[in-house]
């Protein structure tokens, strides 16, 4: 069978996302529940689809940035959008910059993103009061200087005048004005001062004069309900904001977690990963989560606690890589074809064997590879590009956090947020799950070190 290398080429670019809502897209999927103890997504739907139709859902989801959750969500947006839910899936990065963001930030980002998804499904909203409070929003953020911007601010989808006022699109309102809060630290400042002290009666417009509009509406007709879901908040980073003393994650999702879980629809918040760490883990639970722990989405296992392959795993990731050669192909007859991509079934396991189960760095280091040569990809190819990624990593330890590094492979744990933020956030570590429950290995680069050779030998 000949490779189409140009859509092999754009299929392994790390930065893409499978949709599952893509027909294309579909066929390059792999489901990975089974070796990761636990049938993640399925939960999540089964919460939303099986609960009663007069009642809310508030779920949250983690774990490693790489290892695949985007793809999970649109999986969970396809397959809700299947049994007759709308299904709004967006990327808060899309209106929030990760570095500093505050509950209200989160807030209008939602509101945003659900209105201009229910316009364009033909849902009519008569937000009068969100939108007179958005113009109000804009003219506050107005300096002397800036007057010539009003129009930007606060006039953007202008249908018409009404006795109230100005009438505009209720998306592309709050879409201006989220656009300059996020470009300017300034203009985030100003507008959270006003925002803050009226965190109440934002929640009450979004739920009134929004979600419960909206979910009338798509009941009529003939929907289930309406799902919220928000990706990339696990990006948030761990530092302490400027609305408190506390670290971002903690701030918003445990001391405002209670304010989050109060929108009147089905929400799925992707939480940063540092929160399973914290102490602040049952206050999280008990806010946000409505007393249920977050949902965790661990790394495609290479091997097994005792050392062992594993077998299923490895057979899984080389599916992953081989279905982006031959999509069009039935999963029993692609090994058959691994010759048109590496030049051994062996360097496709070193490949799978050195990601650790991470699907981002696999892909990451196959699409190195593919810059570098066309296929069939060479085994010396792939072991240059492994030591230059070892390397890379290797510069980031200094010696405190080797003496934790071998720590976590004598016990295979890791212990609280100090040691969380030192190595599985800088990904020097990663984390399993099976039927014992969650356990740790070192990223497999690490092995491939000098210092990990040598503290072996002695």
């Amino acid at each position: 069978m000949n490779l189409n290398l140009e859509r092999f080429f754009d299929a392994c670019n790390p930065g893409t996302t499978i949709d599952m809502g893509n027909a294309e897209d579909r066929r390059y999927y792999i489901d990975f529940a089974t070796v990761r103890s636990g049938k993640v997504i399925e939960a999540l739907k089964r919460t939303i689809s099986r609960i009663s139709p007069h009642k809310n859902t508030c779920q949250l989801f983690t774990g490693h940035i790489g290892c695949g959750k985007s793809t999970e969500l649109l999986r969970l947006k396809a397959e809700l959008e299947e049994v007759g839910f709308h299904v709004v899936c967006f990327e808060a990065t899309e209106d929030l910059d990760v570095a500093d963001v505050d509950l209200t930030d989160i807030l209008l980002a939602i509101a945003h993103q659900v209105s201009d998804s229910l316009q364009k499904s033909k849902v009519q909203l008569q937000p009068k009061g969100f939108q007179a409070f958005l113009k109000k929003t804009g003219e506050v953020l107005l300096t002397p200087i800036e007057l010539s911007a009003e129009a930007e601010l606060v006039g953007v989808g202008i249908k018409g005048n009404t006795e109230e006022g100005v009438e505009f699109s209720l998306p592309a309102g709050i879409g201006t004005i989220t656009a300059k809060a996020k470009n300017s630290p300034q203009t985030r400042s100003k507008l959270r001062q006003y925002l803050e002290p009226q965190t109440t009666q934002i929640l009450k417009y979004i739920n009134e004069e929004i979600l419960k509009v909206a979910t009338e509406q798509l009941k009529q007709q003939g929907k289930k309900g309406l799902v919220v879901i928000v990706d990339n908040l696990d990006r948030i980073e761990n530092k302490q904001g400027s609305s408190s003393s506390k670290l971002l994650p903690e701030y918003l999702f445990v001391d405002r977690g209670e304010q989050l879980s109060q929108l009147n629809c089905h929400v799925v918040y992707t939480i940063p990963l540092s929160l399973v760490f914290s102490n602040e883990r049952e206050a999280l639970k008990n806010r946000l989560g409505r007393g249920e722990s977050p949902m965790m989405l661990p790394m495609v296992p290479v091997q097994l606690r005792n050392g062992d392959q594993c077998v299923e795993g490895m057979a899984l990731l080389r599916q992953m890589v081989l279905a982006r050669a031959f999509p069009d192909t039935q999963p029993e007859e692609r090994l058959g074809y691994v010759t048109e991509v590496f030049d051994s079934l062996e360097t496709l396991d070193r490949l799978c064997q050195i990601s650790g189960g991470h699907v981002r760095n696999l892909l990451g280091m196959l699409f190195g590879c593919l810059r570098e040569e066309d296929p069939p990809i060479s085994r010396s190819v792939l072991e240059r590009l492994i030591r230059r990624e070892r390397d890379g990593l290797l510069l980031a330890i200094d010696e405190q956090e080797w003496q934790l590094l071998f720590q976590v492979v004598k016990e295979q744990k890791v212990k609280g947020d100090r040691e969380y933020q030192t190595l599985l956030r800088s990904l020097f570590v990663f984390e399993y799950l099976d039927e014992q429950g969650s356990w740790f290995n070192l990223n497999p680069l690490l092995f491939e070190t000098e210092k990990y050779k040598l503290r072996i030998k002695t």
